[in-house]
């Protein structure tokens, strides 16, 4: 008998022990918001909000996402993005252009025998080929230094033979012209085949040359560019690029091009799907976009009234006119369980470095407790076996 009592006793004392630290997943959101009324006083104590909006959170602010508070919290500052810049497209002509490093061959026939140009029964001559040299000119036999950079090689071929002409006036001149450094682009990575380019005319754009190097790798997650000219560097997303034609822009040469994963991401705990930092996989994630991604909410475990969105903003972002986050430390909370809070998690934009957090329901603990007095119960069951 008093092993029967003992072991009920000690059943007993579990079950409210449990009572107080019910095994979880995750915190309730009360727990997590606990303190959220605590403001900085003028004085510097700490004490129990009024109500007043010039009150200073002493911990971290909440704010509720709602239609009403949409707008505001987009002309916050968007924390996690780097300032980026592009350059918009500008139509050139579609013809090649002439430029240094670019390589020249010139031919030459002529119908004079025995000419200056020209041997015994010779009608033609191929010279040498030579690079434009830095000053953007070629150097001819019997002429001298001749400026061809900036001219397409019609016109190169037209000074050439204008030149010629004033030593032998019967010459023909043939002109042709591979692409040197300063007339190729070089894509570096996320391509099929990466490498270097060249600019084929004036009008040689950016996806010209994606569609050179074979095309995008299919395995980026959000693919984003970033090109590199002279010691700029410009970017933006694949996405958009193919969205807004004004965004090809035209290459110029030595520009360096780089096509990589999209950096950015955020971290999902609590009751949710998958509990893991999740890239962004287009340019614009919202509330309910990262719910999707990361598998949503687990049925039995989580709060759809209470998730939370964990944001660090800069301490210069803060403000206490409303234009800005009233404290560093800022949680958004969302209600899914509701038409306005479903409308408004899907116009909420997620932020990259961003916790989203789904807290435990309390209906849960409540069917761990109650899991816990059956077990008690079924114990004392057994004890009267005894």
């Amino acid at each position: 008998m008093q092993a029967k009592f003992l072991i009920i006793g000690l059943s007993l004392s579990l079950l409210l022990t449990a009572c107080g630290t019910t095994p979880r997943g995750a915190g309730l959101e009360r727990e997590i918001l606990a303190g959220q009324d605590q403001v900085i006083r003028e004085d510097g104590t700490t004490g129990t909000a009024q109500g007043n909006d010039t009150e200073v959170p002493a911990d971290f602010a909440v704010e509720v996402v709602s239609s009403s508070n949409l707008a505001k919290y987009a002309s916050w500052p968007a924390v996690g993005e780097t300032s980026r810049r592009w350059i918009n497209r500008v139509d050139q002509p579609n013809t090649r252009i002439l430029a240094i490093g670019d390589t020249v061959n010139i031919a030459m026939w002529s119908t004079e025998d025995n000419g200056l140009l020209s041997g015994q029964g010779q009608r033609l001559i191929n010279m040498p080929p030579q690079q434009i040299s830095s000053n953007g000119e070629l150097f001819l036999p019997y002429i001298g230094q001749i400026k061809v950079s900036g001219l397409s090689p019609e016109l190169a071929r037209e000074a050439v033979q204008t030149a010629y002409a004033k030593v032998s006036p019967s010459v023909q001149v043939q002109l042709a012209a591979s692409e040197g450094r300063s007339n190729t682009a070089s894509l570096l990575s996320g391509v099929n085949n990466p490498g270097t380019y060249p600019l084929l005319d004036q009008d040689f754009t950016l996806l010209d040359l994606i569609a050179s190097a074979g095309g995008i790798d299919q395995k980026l997650i959000n693919p984003q560019i970033r090109l590199q000219r002279g010691n700029t560097t410009y970017a933006t997303s694949v996405n958009q690029l193919m969205n807004d034609t004004a965004l090809n822009t035209t290459l110029q040469g030595s520009d360096r091009i780089f096509i990589e994963n999209d950096e950015r991401t955020y971290l999902a705990l609590g009751a949710t799907g998958t509990q893991s930092p999740h890239r962004f996989d287009k340019d614009r994630i919202t509330a309910l976009d990262a719910m999707s991604q990361i598998g949503g909410l687990e049925a039995t475990r989580a709060n759809a009234q209470g998730i939370l969105i964990l944001r660090t903003y800069p301490e210069s972002a803060v403000r206490r006119d409303g234009t800005g986050p009233r404290h560093v430390r800022t949680i958004f909370t969302i209600n899914l369980t509701t038409a306005d809070g479903l409308f408004s998690a899907g116009q909420f934009q997620i932020r990259s470095g961003d916790v989203i957090y789904a807290t435990e329901s309390p209906t849960m603990v409540t069917r761990s407790i109650l899991g816990m007095t059956a077990l008690l119960f079924g114990v004392a069951n057994q004890t009267n076996n005894f």
